[in-house]
């Protein structure tokens, strides 16, 4: 009697929209036995009406039934409050901006949830994100996706490459319009599914109003860069860095209409200080420190001394890099280096609004090395623009 041989099970998490829709279709065209799993990261149990899980769900349900696969559910809010909202509570304390989609990826989606379907059988895990893969020396990279525009390896920079070994990224190579088209064509129902935007737990609600249940503000003065008084906040928290939105700061007498623009925060002082003018030279930073580095492959580039000079040390030693300092942002050239508490990264060109507690996400080409958070930055001055 002759055996067949099964083929793999892939788990796929379904968020209830178009890309993770697409992304089981693909697989289960390509043979592979495909199961869905919707994650449930947050719990309404804040009387909110603003996180869209439940339609999320619904529409999960209606995709997997379509596509004639199990979907199963999963409640990991525990775990996302615990690794993934705390830490995003304590930058926010400090004064500074996080960005909990990059924690959650690599605590969550690709941790917990990566464990969850191992236990379910998968041999492999899939989700909907634009990004590829490939395999160099026996280890994965990550690399951007076809889609510059959607490219989504930003946001999976602190996954490691052990993580990334039994991933599937089915939209890597595919073209956001093309997703839509498929979708349509195989009649899903989140073909035209709006994209989801900001952080699901804060939803569409007021980021203020969402903050203040679990940090008090504190309201306290703007100031301008001469110390004078220009109004007042309602919570250093509440703002970041090249913002430009929600200052209250009318026009000043004898002074210019250009807009004035958030440039430094003070939490021990409690005052929020803004400068007048998209250019001004208090939005832009020559340098900036890491602490550390999450490197995908575990090691990162190499730092090597110059063997004609035995003296050389080498926290002296810089290389070259690109960066990028916010999501979308083109990669800007830069050199880096080590320091005695982690790295320090010199851009070419001076970078606008560069904001501690963001990820700087570093690469050599399409293949994204790696990402810490922006500890300090290191303004420049007037003539250096």
């Amino acid at each position: 009697m002759q055996q067949t041989t099964q083929a793999p099970i892939v788990i796929t998490g379904m968020s209830g929209g178009v890309d993770s829709s697409v992304a089981a279709m693909i697989l289960l065209n390509q043979g592979y036995q495909v199961q869905g799993l919707f994650m449930k990261n947050w719990d309404e149990d804040d009387g909110s009406e603003y996180c869209t899980a439940k339609e999320d769900l619904a529409d999960a349900h209606a995709v997997c039934k379509h596509l004639g696969i199990k979907l199963h559910e999963a409640n990991f809010s525990a775990e996302y409050w615990d690794n993934v909202f705390q830490e995003f509570l304590v930058e926010y304390r400090a004064g500074r901006t996080p960005n909990p989609d990059i924690l959650c990826n690599r605590e969550i989606k690709f941790n917990v949830f990566r464990e969850y379907a191992e236990l379910l059988g998968a041999d492999f895990i899939a989700t909907g994100h634009y990004v590829r893969t490939d395999l160099q020396n026996g280890k994965v990279q990550l690399l951007k996706a076809v889609d510059e525009n959607k490219d989504q390896s930003y946001f999976l920079q602190s996954v490691s490459a052990e993580q990334l070994s039994n991933c599937i990224f089915p939209l890597g190579n595919l073209k956001k319009t093309q997703v839509r088209i498929m979708a349509q064509q195989a009649g899903l129902s989140t073909h035209s599914k709006k994209d989801s935007t900001g952080i699901c737990f804060i939803g569409e609600r007021r980021f203020s109003d969402f903050l203040s249940t679990y940090i008090p503000h504190q309201p306290g003065l703007i100031k301008n860069l001469q110390e004078e008084e220009m109004g007042k906040h309602q919570g250093v928290m509440f703002h970041t860095l090249g913002q430009r939105q929600g200052l209250g700061i009318g026009g000043v007498k004898n002074g210019s209409d250009e807009p004035w623009y958030v440039v430094r925060k003070n939490v021990e002082t409690n005052v929020l200080y803004v400068a007048q003018g998209n250019n001004h030279p208090a939005l832009f930073s020559q340098a900036m420190s890491i602490k550390k580095i999450e490197w995908i492959d575990g090691s990162g580039p190499e730092f090597s001394v110059d063997a004609n000079n035995g003296t050389a040390q080498l926290d002296n030693i810089s290389i070259p890099i690109q960066v990028k300092v916010r999501y979308r942002q083109a990669d800007q050239q830069a050199r880096l280096s080590k320091t005695d508490d982690g790295y320090q990264v010199v851009f070419d060109s001076p970078q606008r609004a560069v904001t501690p507690g963001q990820w700087a996400c570093f690469y050599e080409g399409d293949i994204c090395l790696g990402g810490g958070i922006i500890e300090n930055v290191l303004e420049i001055t007037a003539q250096e623009i």
